[in-house]
């Protein structure tokens, strides 16, 4: 079965031990904490295990994730922030 694009979809079997899953391409919400600020970045593309929800970032998005934490901008949401005490 091939893409958008042309190139072939690779099924990936879950990495986590006996877990039967297979990974499946979606965006997700990342979480990340930098500098003590909790972060919050919407529609990250990553392969996510329906079984088990292990998930896996593409070295490239992780970069990009990287980039966005160190270049200052202006958030386009704020969230509150809950501590479970």
């Amino acid at each position: 079965m091939g893409d958008a694009h042309g190139q072939e979809s690779i099924v990936m079997k879950c990495s986590i031990t006996g877990c039967p899953g297979e990974y499946e391409e979606r965006k997700i919400l990342h979480t990340a904490r930098h500098h003590g600020q909790v972060m919050l970045i919407d529609h990250v593309p990553a392969e996510v295990c329906p079984m088990c929800g292990d998930v896996l970032l593409k070295p490239e998005t992780v970069r990009r994730l990287e980039k966005l934490l160190e270049t200052p901008t202006r958030p386009s949401k704020t969230v509150p922030l809950y501590e479970y005490a």
